[in-house]
C-alpha cells in the first residue's frame, strides 16, 4: 500500500513539474519571438522563479498523488469515467463549477496574502518577480503553494466530474496561470476589450495587480473583483 502511494505521489509531482516546465517554456519561447527583449536582463529572476516553482510542484504533486491513489485503489472521490453516469450537459457545467470554485478560493486567499503579515511571510516571494515572466506562474512560497494545492483535491470529493473534464480544468489552470504572467496578451485586442474580456482575466489585467498590488486579485474571472470593487481594469502594453 505504502509503495503504491509513494509511486503515485512521485508520479504526480513529476507530472506537475514537467507540465510547468513545458508550458512555461513554450510561452517563454513564444515571448522571445513575439516580444523580443521583453525578458532581457531577467535571467537571475527567472532562475529564482523556476527554483520556487519546483518546490511548488512537489507541494502540488503530493496531495494530487494521494487523491489519485485513493481513487484508483479505494474508489474515493466523485470522479467518474462513464459518460452515461451524468447528462452530457453536466460536462461543461462541471468545468465551470470547478473553475468558479477555484477562482473564489483564490480571490479570497489572495487578498489574505496581501495582508502585511502574510505578504511578508509568504506572498512577497511571488511579487519578487518584477516584472513577472512566463516562468512566474508557480513561483510561490511553500505556504502559498499549499493554499493552492488543496483546492482541486478537495473539490473531487465534493463535486462530481468526468476525468476528461478534470483534464480540461487542469489545462485551463495551467495555461491561464502562465499566460496571465508573461507580460503581454496572447489574445487579440478585440477579444481582450470585448464583453467577454470584461469578465475574464488576461495578462493586461493581472499585470496591473503586479504593478499596483491592491487590485485585480482574481484568477480566471473578474466577478469577485467587480463585486468587491477591487477591479481597476487593464494596463496598456
Amino acid at each position: 500500500m505504502w509503495t503504491a502511494l509513494l509511486i503515485s505521489m512521485s508520479a504526480m509531482t513529476l507530472i506537475v513539474a514537467l507540465r510547468y516546465l513545458l508550458t512555461s517554456g513554450a510561452f517563454a519561447l513564444a515571448t522571445s519571438r513575439v516580444r523580443p527583449g521583453l525578458y532581457a536582463g531577467l535571467s537571475p529572476q527567472i532562475r529564482r522563479e523556476i527554483g520556487w516553482s519546483m518546490v511548488s510542484a512537489l507541494i502540488f504533486g503530493l496531495p494530487a498523488g494521494f487523491v489519485t491513489w485513493g481513487w484508483q485503489q479505494h474508489g474515493w472521490t466523485l470522479l467518474y469515467t462513464d459518460m452515461a453516469d451524468y447528462p452530457l450537459w453536466y460536462l461543461p457545467l462541471s468545468v465551470f463549477l470547478y473553475l468558479f470554485a477555484h477562482d473564489t478560493w483564490f480571490y479570497w486567499t489572495h487578498r489574505l496574502m496581501h495582508r502585511p503579515k502574510w505578504f511578508r511571510i509568504a506572498h512577497a516571494v511571488h511579487h519578487a518577480s518584477r516584472p513577472p515572466t512566463a516562468w512566474a506562474a508557480m513561483s510561490f512560497h511553500p505556504i502559498e503553494a499549499l493554499t493552492g494545492a488543496v483546492v482541486i483535491p478537495l473539490l473531487v470529493f465534493l463535486v462530481p466530474i468526468h476525468v476528461a473534464m478534470l483534464g480540461v480544468v487542469l489545462a485551463v489552470m495551467t495555461v491561464m496561470g502562465v499566460t496571465n504572467h508573461m507580460g503581454w496578451d496572447m489574445f487579440p485586442r478585440w477579444l481582450v476589450h470585448s464583453r467577454v474580456g470584461e469578465w475574464v482575466i488576461t495578462a493586461s489585467h493581472h499585470q496591473r495587480h503586479h504593478d499596483e498590488y491592491r487590485c485585480n486579485y482574481g484568477l480566471y474571472f473578474r466577478f469577485w473583483d467587480r463585486l468587491c470593487k477591487t477591479d481597476r481594469g487593464l494596463v496598456s502594453h
